[in-house]
Parts: C-alpha cells; sequence; structure tokens
C-alpha cells in the first residue's frame, strides 16, 4: 500500500518535470531498453550503431550519460535517473539538436511511474530472468513492471524470440498497442546470427544477442545492413563488463558487473571458453544486502557447478552481517557438490580435483587471496558483482571502491 502511494507521489513528479521542460521526448525518438542482463550493453551498441550511421543522438546507461555532446558519469548504484534529471537531459538532447535517444529503464522505474510522461518510441526488452523479487514480491510482478515499457512503446518493441518464461507470457499482452513485434535469437525469431554472421570484438552469445537486439532496433530505423554491421562490430564493450585487465601474469583477470543469477551463469560460460589447458575458472562474488535474498543459493549453486574456485565475498553488505550472506550462497555452493575450505589452508585447494569454495568478506583481501595464493598459469579469474561501481556500502556509509584499483593493488603485493 505504502508503495503504492509513492508510485502516485513520482507519477506527478514525473509529469511536474516534463511539463517544466516542455515535454522534450515528444521531439526525439526514444529508445528505452529494459531486461535482466545486458540492460546496459544493449544501450552502448545502440549508441555506438547510430554514431557510426552519423546521427546525432544521446544516451543514458547505469554507467555513462552522453547527452548533448557532454558526458556526465553516472557510476554509483544508478540505472534511471529520477525524473526532474531524466527530463533535464532529454531537454538537453533536444537544445543539442539531436535526433535519437537511448535510455536505460529499470524494472524500479517502470514501477515507479518516473519514466512516466516520457514518450518511448521502440521499446526493447534484452531478456527476463529471475531478480528483483525484494522490491516487486513475485515474478509476475516485475515482469508486469518491464512489461510497461513494451506496452508504453508507441511504435516498435523489440523481445527476445525464448526470452519470455512462460509463467508470465500471459502478462505480455502488449500485442494491441503496438504497430510492430521484432524477435530477435541466436536461431530463431526474426533477427538471428545466421543472418548477421556478427564477429564481434566482446566475447560470449549474450552480447550475440544483445547486437541482435541492437539490430533489430536499427532495422526499424531504417538504417543500412552495413552500417548496423560496422558499428556493432566496432563495439569494443565498456567498463566493467568482461573487461581484461591487463597483469603481465601467466593468468588472465577479468571484471564483470555480474550479479544476477543468470548473468553469473552466461559470464562464466564464456570464461570457460577462455581457459588455457591445465587452467581453471576462479570467480569472486558476493550478493547485495536489501536486495533480492532468494538469488543467493542460486548463484552459488551455479559457481560451485561451474567454477574450479569460488570466493565469496562483500559486495555491498549494508546494515546485514557480511557472514549471513556469504553463508546462504554458500549453501548453493554445497549443495552443487562444492566444498568449502579454510583460506588459511588454501594448498588443498590447489591438489583437490573438487570444486572448492572460499569465504573472504573483506573484498580487498578476497582479490589479494586470489591473486597472490590461488592463481596459476592459464587461470581465469573473474571478479564479479561490482564492475564499473565506485562505492562499496557498509552500514549505511558509501565507502570509495575501485575494482581496478583493487587489481592492481593485489598485482603490486604480488610482486
Amino acid at each position: 500500500m505504502w508503495q503504492g502511494i509513492k508510485n502516485i507521489y513520482h507519477y506527478f513528479v514525473a509529469m511536474a518535470a516534463a511539463s517544466w521542460y516542455g515535454f522534450p521526448s515528444n521531439k526525439l525518438i526514444v529508445i528505452g531498453v529494459t531486461g535482466t542482463d545486458g540492460k546496459t550493453t544493449t544501450v552502448h551498441m545502440i549508441y555506438q550503431m547510430l554514431k557510426a550511421a552519423h546521427k546525432k543522438v544521446s544516451m543514458v546507461s547505469t554507467i555513462a550519460a552522453v547527452v548533448g555532446g557532454k558526458t556526465h558519469e553516472t557510476g554509483l548504484h544508478v540505472t534511471t535517473p529520477d525524473p526532474f534529471l531524466l527530463q533535464k537531459f532529454l531537454k538537453q538532447a533536444v537544445d543539442h539538436g539531436d535526433t535519437y535517444f537511448v535510455l536505460e529503464v529499470s524494472s524500479h522505474s517502470l514501477d515507479q511511474n518516473r519514466v512516466a510522461f516520457t514518450h518511448f518510441t521502440v521499446g526493447v526488452l534484452t531478456n527476463l530472468s529471475h531478480e528483483h523479487l525484494d522490491y516487486h514480491k513475485t515474478f509476475a510482478n516485475y515482469a508486469n513492471a518491464k512489461f510497461k515499457l513494451l506496452r508504453a512503446a508507441q511504435e516498435v518493441v523489440v523481445i527476445p524470440f525464448d526470452g519470455i518464461p512462460k509463467e508470465v507470457l500471459p502478462y505480455a499482452d502488449f500485442n494491441n498497442t503496438t504497430k510492430e513485434i521484432i524477435t530477435f535469437g541466436l536461431s530463431k525469431g526474426k533477427e538471428i546470427q545466421r543472418n548477421w554472421q556478427f564477429h564481434l570484438a566482446v566475447p560470449g552469445d549474450y552480447n550475440i544477442l544483445n547486437a541482435l537486439a541492437a539490430a533489430g532496433v536499427g532495422n526499424v530505423l531504417g538504417l543500412q545492413k552495413k552500417t548496423i554491421l560496422q558499428g556493432l562490430e566496432k563495439f569494443t564493450g565498456i567498463p566493467g563488463r568482461f573487461e581484461e585487465i591487463k597483469t603481465g601474469k601467466n593468468f588472465r583477470v577479468i571484471i564483470d558487473f555480474a550479479h544476477k543469477p543468470n548473468a553469473l551463469e552466461q559470464v562464466l560460460k564464456s570464461a570457460r571458453k577462455y581457459v588455457q589447458e591445465k587452467g581453471r575458472v576462479i570467480v569472486m562474488y558476493g550478493c547485495a544486502s536489501e536486495r533480492d535474498i532468494l538469488k543467493r543459493p542460486m548463484m552459488g549453486a551455479i559457481s560451485g557447478r561451474l567454477a574450479e574456485i569460488t570466493v565469496l565475498t562483500d559486495e555491498d553488505p549494508r546494515w546485514e552481517d557480511s557472514i549471513k550472506i556469504l553463508s546462504e550462497i554458500a549453501k548453493g555452493c554445497r549443495d552443487a557438490g562444492a566444498v568449502e575450505v579454510e583460506h588459511h589452508k588454501y594448498r588443498r585447494a590447489l591438489k583437490t580435483k573438487k570444486h572448492v569454495f572460499f569465504k573472504i568478506p573483506n573484498r580487498q583481501k578476497a582479490i589479494e587471496f586470489i591473486i597472490k595464493e590461488l592463481a596459476q598459469e592459464g587461470d581465469i579469474i573473474l571478479l564479479c558483482g561490482k564492475g564499473h561501481e565506485k562505492s562499496i556500502s557498509y552500514r549505511g556509509i558509501e565507502e570509495p571502491w575501485s575494482e581496478h584499483a583493487a587489481v592492481r593493488q593485489a598485482l603490486e603485493a604480488s610482486s
């Protein structure tokens, strides 16, 4: 009930913001991108594709805003701006003479009406899986929030061919409010890999799917196929998304924002393809407090199954006890057959053929432990959960954090 009242409040705030800035989205082709995973990458792909076509375009994503030719950082825990900042960005894009605006849209912003009175021309759903049930309570509610963008899209929706689970498919009733529905998939749908033959600079089938979604947008906007291919194949990725850190060592370190079950599974499967002979996948991650606690054992089971070594560590524990969070993840690791090893007995982990996991709450110490003690020739080290973010939350305080700086410090300490 209380959230419903707040949503009404946000609706009127959004109305006031749009009125104040003269409803700027009506003068733009706004492309909204939502989904459980891949939103940020897809936004940047669409932006780069439009730039390759020499279109005047602005964008706002989780990690950056490029509006009216100026770049703004958005690197804390933000996805979609508040209504007044969003409408200000839209107005700046109009004043700059931009035609297109690409916007990453979260389920929270949709449910809370923070993007109300934003005129979406195209709506994109990258995928849909378990997330944010701490807020939405049920998967159906979460799906319904995502579908609000697709219903709001005035002309086109771009959706995965097989990406909407059957249990929420009945809620996806947006056929009557759109002119065209574009589906995409690796082998099924209107936009498929066989027709495009993408050779991307970024790894993983999940990025091919992101590119196919972007290509669907490019097609409906009338871009030439050659331009779409060039724009997407020149895309080199974004900070904190399967980003390799040069180490000068005989192992590889990858930073990735994966903090949801499906994202963790996809990034682990992609990493497996890069492991050298006798190498291992070592993954580090945690789960944030005040978020969906049901995903904790799910993520533990995924890494317990797909990684040789899992290191559980802090990821915004906020007011919750770190050990409690890690123990809930660890249950999933055990269920998948992984064995817990105390970090001071790590040499056991280097000898056993079983999948093992450690619990090291301090994130800096966890990274140093991996690089100094665990890493061997041919290994792939995945540091997941923080990605581009610039802070880590402890007991109400946003402490400065950089995964990149933490890796550099660990490498220096191991030299």
